[in-house]
């Protein structure tokens, strides 16, 4: 379980890699037919774009600033 930080806010970096650790648990045991294949990798790319999104955002925010 992720626990909040200091500030009392969850740390989003760690929540969207939990996302993508769910995701992958979840399509783990789907029965893999033809079509579900294409849809389950879709999904799995997906969640794992969330987090590498916003540690870019993150990463260009921070060159902007300084």
């Amino acid at each position: 379980m992720i626990e909040k930080a200091e500030t009392g806010q969850f740390d989003l970096e760690e929540r969207t890699l939990e996302f993508a650790r769910n995701v992958r648990s979840f399509v783990k045991p789907l029965h893999k037919t033809e079509l579900n294949i294409e849809d389950m990798k879709q999904l799995i790319r997906s969640s794992g774009s969330i987090g590498a999104n916003y540690i870019e955002a993150n990463e260009a925010l921070s060159k902007k600033i300084f």
